[in-house]
């Protein structure tokens, strides 16, 4: 349980803004740190990596995960109701290893547009002492804004370097890689995800973005402001050309800029998503998105265009309106039936960061937990945990979802449960527990 001497400062807070990571150290009893380098060593000889199981493996973990700095950070960056995404992972670089190449990480078989707003986050934990020459991750400050690969990533990169317990806090989208491991250690580094459930609320009335200069301030100051529930002001003119420019910089902030406009600039912005240039269209979605309830009815009507990228980009950004998109769920929930899983994914989504209309989200979600489409089910599930207890009606559904043959749409399902919370809920989600227990002291040599 964090506290307030145990949040981000706001110094903290806006560079995570800005670069899309913030480093931190967490102070664990003496030994801890080695305890947990020496059981990976042992069970990555003997078992291989074991994936999504890192943590029921070495359930130490779990303790730095509750760790006040940890659990302070996470809340100031995804709300104090985020929680642990079900895929985790045990990354080893081997000694005498070359570097890695940039990426971001995928969303585990599908395609999606990428949120810019705080909502999934990452930590990278490391047990060893990192350094320069044992293979640190290098993060490119600012990437998490843009899905090109830019040819400056070597140059801006920087690698996350501390003693045994750093933990880097980064965006999902950031662009990273693992560099070269010189030395004859092994390197590992646990990577955990966290997801917002919540959409920021309104009430924080401390200082404005401080801004330094930057073009890049206009995303910025309004990533800031949504983060403290409240909505940016208007950024007079914007040359609404730029959202066709090669850059995608220039393009992120005309779509920023002209949103932030409001009614003014929907116009071009919905002309923008209707027409043939892709990268404008996403940088106007994300306009649309920060304009909020002036772009709803041209959203909706973009729902029912022939062109699904067009549709798609309209689900995502009546989702990215979170509260604002109240008025849209009863025609997006006509779209969870599109013919289009690309855009059923979004849909799905967007009904669960809207979080309203329970009575008409709730058993259209309940029913896509039935697609056949594997990525609409667990965001569905993940959808109806957004709910709580709104989402009771969905608790049989979701009981028989534990059985998914989908790793995240079972696991999604147990986030559910435990969001909503009821009797039936808890009792159906300890009786699946207690059958698919994993014991973290049975091994090939140890089998009672």
């Amino acid at each position: 349980m964090s506290s307030a001497s145990n949040l981000l400062s706001d110094e903290q807070l806006q560079q995570f803004v800005m670069n899309g990571f913030v480093v931190l150290n967490v102070a664990m009893p003496d030994g801890f740190h080695q305890e947990i380098y020496d059981r990976c060593e042992e069970i990555y000889e003997v078992e291989g990596n074991p994936g999504n199981n890192i943590l029921p493996r070495i359930p130490d973990l779990q303790q730095l995960f509750d760790h006040p700095t940890v659990t302070g950070a996470f809340d100031s960056i995804l709300g104090t109701d985020h929680v642990m995404h079900v895929h985790r992972h045990g990354h080893l670089t081997k000694g005498k290893s070359e570097d890695r190449g940039w990426h971001k990480d995928s969303y585990w078989g599908y395609h999606k547009i990428r949120y810019h707003h705080p909502r999934w986050a990452m930590a990278f934990y490391y047990p060893q002492a990192i350094h320069p020459n044992n293979g640190p991750t290098r993060v490119a400050p600012g990437s998490h804004l843009y899905d090109e690969r830019f040819d400056t990533l070597n140059d801006i990169g920087q690698p996350v370097l501390g003693e045994a317990g750093t933990i880097a806090i980064v965006h999902f989208d950031v662009w990273h890689q693992a560099t070269a491991n010189q030395t004859d250690d092994n390197r590992y580094m646990m990577k955990f995800q966290f997801h917002r459930m919540s959409e920021p609320e309104s009430g924080d009335e401390g200082g404005g973005w401080p801004g330094n200069g930057s073009p890049h301030d206009i995303v910025w100051s309004e990533h800031w402001d949504w983060l403290k529930g409240r909505e940016s002001g208007p950024m007079g003119e914007v040359d609404a050309a730029a959202l066709s420019s090669e850059s995608e910089p220039d393009r992120m902030n005309a779509g920023y800029g002209l949103g932030r406009n409001g009614e003014a600039s929907v116009g071009v912005l919905v002309d923008t998503l209707l027409g043939d240039n892709e990268h404008a269209r996403r940088a106007a979605t994300y306009g649309l998105g920060v304009a909020g309830r002036p772009a709803v009815e041209g959203l909706t009507d973009a729902l029912g265009q022939e062109d699904e990228d067009v549709r798609s980009h309209a689900a995502f950004a009546l989702g990215d309106m979170g509260s604002r998109g109240e008025g849209t769920v009863a025609r997006l929930v006509e779209s969870l039936t599109d013919g289009s899983e690309r855009v059923r994914h979004h849909v799905a989504e967007a009904l669960g960061t809207i979080a309203s209309d329970a009575e008409v989200a709730v058993p259209a979600l309940t029913r896509a937990l039935e697609d056949e489409d594997a990525q609409v089910r667990y965001n569905a599930a993940y959808s109806l945990a957004c709910f709580g207890t709104d989402a009771a009606d969905a608790v049989p559904a979701l009981v028989k979802a534990l059985n998914d043959d989908n790793r995240y749409a079972s696991g999604h399902a147990v986030t559910a449960l435990r969001k909503i919370r009821t009797p039936e809920a808890v009792d159906a989600l300890l009786a699946w527990m207690e059958t698919t227990r994993w014991c973290s002291f049975t091994t090939k040599d140890s089998t009672f």
